[in-house]
Order: structure tokens, then sequence, then C-alpha cells
């Protein structure tokens, strides 16, 4: 499952798993001088309901190292306040996929790896994932892998060019399981309004959850959107696909009994639709 890590964590000490003495950071110092921000868009854009839930752990030595050397090559803040050309972003034409919390990375990295002509733009605002995620690429030798710290949201808004995404991933979100928390969830119609803008036509959303009254919500938001047909002939839940890797989050749950739903959607182009450069 993907949490997010809020900002108040960058006022606390620094915390490394190695034994050695903390650092204690005056209030407002950066955690990682070179590495992600706290809070990147500050205060430019309105608050908001958010759908993601902050997480604090510890940043081990590994990642700590991954995030100061590796960041400001292959690391950005979402700021929204430019918008990414993501040929220059990823150093190549080559189509890109927005996968939208991350976790500690292990997934991303192996679809990545098994798939090294796809540029992997990948969302989270968990600091030690970041970091592991980062390890990972270097040690894989990976350069189709980009990490974004921020709001996927502001991402999408402000900062991402129309039809620029050939496929959109979100696996295994907060499923804000609570009545009066359904309003948090990621995929509901205004998300689906937003992420519509920013997809080119065919591109592939695909999520994923084992929360089965989430599935059934994401079912029949995806179902009812316009903009948004499933790939199942019989309107339903599909098989995992090969592409995705079995988490050891999911195996947990699978050991426990959970139920995973795999959603397959792709992006309708309308009659009365063109992409740029038509």
């Amino acid at each position: 499952m993907s949490d997010f890590l809020d900002s108040t964590e960058e006022t606390r000490p620094a915390s490394v798993e190695d034994g050695s003495p903390r650092h204690h950071r005056a209030k407002g110092e950066p955690r990682f001088p070179d590495g992600p921000q706290a809070d990147p868009a500050g205060s430019h854009f309105e608050r908001r309901i958010r759908s993601f839930q902050p997480r604090r752990s510890r940043v081990t030595t590994g990642q700590a190292d991954a995030l100061q050397r590796l960041w400001p090559t292959w690391g950005l803040d979402i700021d929204g306040q430019r918008t990414l050309d993501l040929a220059e972003l990823f150093g190549t034409d080559s189509p890109v996929v927005l996968e939208i919390g991350f976790g500690m990375g292990e997934a991303t990295a192996q679809m990545a790896a098994e798939d090294r002509k796809t540029g992997i733009l990948a969302v989270d605002v968990h600091t030690p994932g970041q970091g592991n995620l980062l390890n990972l690429a270097e040690r894989s030798g990976l350069t189709n892998v980009r990490v974004a710290n921020g709001d996927a949201i502001i991402l999408l808004r402000e900062m991402l060019p129309p039809a620029s995404l050939n496929g959109l991933r979100v696996y295994f979100p907060d499923p804000w399981p609570k009545k009066r928390h359904h309003k948090r969830r990621l995929i509901q119609p205004e998300f689906l309004d937003l992420a519509a803008t920013r997809l080119k036509p065919g591109a592939l959303v695909h999520c994923a959850t084992d929360w089965e009254p989430y599935a059934e919500q994401m079912l029949e938001v995806l179902s009812a959107h316009p903009d948004f047909e499933n790939t199942r002939p019989d309107g339903g839940f599909a098989p995992r696909p090969e592409f995705r890797p079995l988490t050891r989050f999911e195996g947990q749950g699978l050991d426990k009994g959970h139920v995973v739903n795999d959603l397959l959607f792709r992006r309708v182009q309308h009659r009365d639709q063109h992409t740029p450069g038509d």
C-alpha cells in the first residue's frame, strides 16, 4: 500500500538506522539539502481534501545516501511552477507512465527493469520509499525511472501537458474504509476528469486494490466515465496482468484471505477529439 509522509516530519531530528549519533537539525533546516523538499508546492495552491495519509518511518543509511546523491538527477519536486517536458526529463521520446503511490518501490523497479523502453514517473511523498526506489534503480542500472515528490493532483493539473501520458497506475491506494472518509479516496469522477486530459487516447489506466468495497467503487466510477472503457468484455475485474509483480504487501494480504482486484481501462478518443498535431 502507498502511504504518504506528512511534511511536519521534516521539523523532527533526522533518524538513520546505522547506530551513529543523530544530527539534530534546527527548525526549518532541510532534512536532505540536495534531496526532496518538505513541502514543494508550499502555499501556492489551495488546500484540498487529501487522498493520502501521512506515515512516519526511519530512513536507512542507504536510502539517505541515495536521496543525497541521486535526487538532483533522478528526482523532482512537485512545486506546480513549471510545465514538464517529459522527453527532456527522461532524455528520450519513449512513452511515459505515471504511477501514483509506489510504497517502497520494489514493484516499480521490477516493472522498469522488465520494460526499459517505457519511462515511469513515480510519485509519492514517503521519504524512505523515495530513497529505496532510487537505490534500486541505481543498482539495476535503470535510466527509465524518475521519482516525483509531492501531490499527484498538482503534478497532473499544473505540470503535465495535455495528452502527454501513455498510462496511469494506481496500486493499492489508501482505501479510507470509514464511510465519512470515502471522499478522500483517489479514484473519484473529478480525478478521472483531470487524468483524462493528460492521457493519450488508448492509454491504459490500471488500478489494483485488496479492499473489495473500494474495488467495487472503482469499477462503478470508471465504468460510468465517458472517457474510459473497460478492457474486459464482461465489464468486470481483470486478472492480474503479468507485467504487475506480486508485491510483498499483496502477498501478505493474500495469505490473510484478502481478494485482490485489478481494473484495466483504456482512454477513449471520441469522434470530436484530436490528438495534438493532428
